[in-house]
């Protein structure tokens, strides 16, 4: 039977059918009984159970050795059989394990379903589904398993031992959850805002949002071509919003440097000379000259002759005067 890992002492009922399951079959018949009925009461006596010295427990030795002769073999090889039959999807439910349990050996041995035994008997099947759960974690790759048993909510110290893994390792695999629960979270807000749209918008938000294409197949509840769709029609957008920006900055940049020569009056033109030579009076440095004439809203073609060619404003200035 599997191991009882319960920090209180085995109860009598339980440790005289280990006893029995232990000893040799033929040693219950004949003149061998008595002789064996008294080598277990011994036996339990030396763990602490006084059965020798005790008439009930001596009685309930007997019963349990009568039963099994009756029977045609021990208790705890049918029970044994029956958790050892069990899958873990049979044992996701403990309690509905237990009753299905004793539906299939109970017409055998009915002492199992009394108040006394039924609590021992739900812990042995929790106990199988532990092990089946520690079994299937150690056949997940990477963090599956630790994961897993997380999940499932098993207690840190027995992962620690079943998986041989550090409390360092325990701790980043839970921080690790805990991260993607928030990214979780995050992205349930994200979907929330655009509920009400298509389901390509919801994956451009979502990819705007620097969400992962995993996450965003899961949660979305789309597929691998509705992201390269959404993709697309990003590039698209995009391209179109780069264009749309390069010919505002071009805007901008052509309305910064004012007017091209020919299209400056003669009046602005004479004012604009004369704002040039000020400003050259001031400073003979080009990054000042150039500076201090955007301030004054000089056209920059006109700049570019004042720095490059500054004699060729008294040509333009003749010009403007007529």
């Amino acid at each position: 039977m599997a191991k009882n890992d319960a920090a209180e002492k085995k109860p009598l009922w339980l440790s005289i059918e280990e006893n029995i399951l232990a000893i040799n079959p033929q040693d219950l018949s004949g003149d061998k009984l008595e002789a064996s009925i008294q080598q277990i009461a011994g036996e339990l006596d030396n763990v602490g159970y006084n059965v020798s010295r005790h008439g009930g427990n001596l009685l309930q030795l007997r019963w349990a050795v009568d039963k099994a002769r009756k029977a045609g073999k021990p208790m705890l090889k049918d029970f044994n059989a029956a958790i050892g039959a069990f899958t873990l999807e049979d044992v996701a439910d403990p309690y509905g394990a237990t009753t299905k349990l004793l539906d299939d050996i109970g017409g055998t041995w009915p002492e199992l379903r009394s108040p006394e035994r039924r609590p021992q008997v739900i812990r042995f099947v929790e106990k199988t589904k532990l092990d089946l759960l520690i079994a299937k974690a150690k056949g997940l790759p990477g963090d599956g398993g630790i994961r897993m048993l997380l999940g499932e909510k098993v207690d840190s110290g027995v992962i620690i031992d079943a998986m041989e893994i550090t409390d360092e390792k325990l701790n980043q695999v839970k921080e690790a959850i805990k991260q993607e629960l928030a990214e979780r979270a995050r992205v349930a807000k994200l979907l929330e805002a655009v509920k009400d749209e298509s389901d390509e918008e919801k994956v451009k938000h979502l990819l705007e949002n620097e969400v992962s294409e995993e996450l965003i197949i899961e949660m979305a509840k789309v597929d691998q071509g509705d992201i390269d769709a959404a993709k697309k029609a990003m590039e698209a957008e995009l391209k179109e919003k780069q264009r749309l920006a390069e010919e505002e900055a071009a805007r901008k940049k052509k309305e910064a440097e004012g007017p091209a020569l020919e299209d400056i009056s003669s009046d602005d033109m004479l004012a604009y000379i004369e704002s040039i030579r000020e400003i050259m009076e001031f400073s003979d440095v080009e990054k000042e000259i150039r500076t201090m004439c955007e301030q004054s809203s000089i056209p920059k073609a006109l700049v570019d002759i004042a720095v490059s060619e500054p004699d060729k404003l008294d040509e333009l200035e003749k010009k403007a005067e007529g």
